[in-house]
């Protein structure tokens, strides 16, 4: 069975920025966003975007009621946490071993706090190298949009980290 990766939006909001959505479902994974975010989150997006991803393999979910109910839960227990932040949560926590793929501080601390494995951007960069889907000089030009970016909410540190790594790689 291939390992689940469930996507909020953030994650891919930043992947489409660099131009990496179409290598991005290219991953051996199962990628899985939630309906509500993929609907009402990905407003910059245009339809064909929309459309390759889900041609590309990334699976639209719609939560059941438990689900919705979980998700404004967790949302109410903690205020940081928006519903859709929930839904992704409640997602991840339904299918038992998955990633949840974010690029937000406080749903990684809460879904990590309860046992589910967090993944950000950082970890995509990786794995479309590892898996040879994107070459160094490609994820090195990807690296410096988002230290340029302001709305890319990595940390600089790191960023420059990456950027040096895949600089020697090229």
């Amino acid at each position: 069975m291939m390992q689940i990766v469930v996507s909020d939006s953030s994650c891919l909001i930043d992947l489409r920025k660099a131009s990496l959505l179409e290598a991005f479902v290219r991953l051996p994974y199962e990628l899985l966003i939630p309906n509500t975010l993929f609907d009402d989150e990905l407003i910059k997006f245009t339809p064909a975007q929309k459309r390759a991803l889900v041609r590309g393999g990334l699976q639209v979910i719609d939560l059941p009621g438990d689900a919705v109910l979980r998700a404004a839960d967790v949302a109410r227990q903690l205020p940081r946490l928006s519903v859709s932040d929930g839904f992704a949560f409640s997602l991840a926590e339904r299918n038992i071993g998955s990633i949840l793929l974010t690029g937000d501080g406080a749903l990684r601390s809460f879904a990590a706090s309860r046992g589910i494995d967090v993944r950000g951007v950082l970890w995509v960069i990786d794995e479309l190298y590892i898996h040879q889907i994107v070459p160094a000089p490609i994820l090195v030009d990807a690296i410096a949009l988002f230290l340029a970016d302001d709305t890319v909410r990595l940390p600089a540190r790191e960023l420059a980290a990456y950027l040096r790594r895949y600089q020697s790689r090229r």
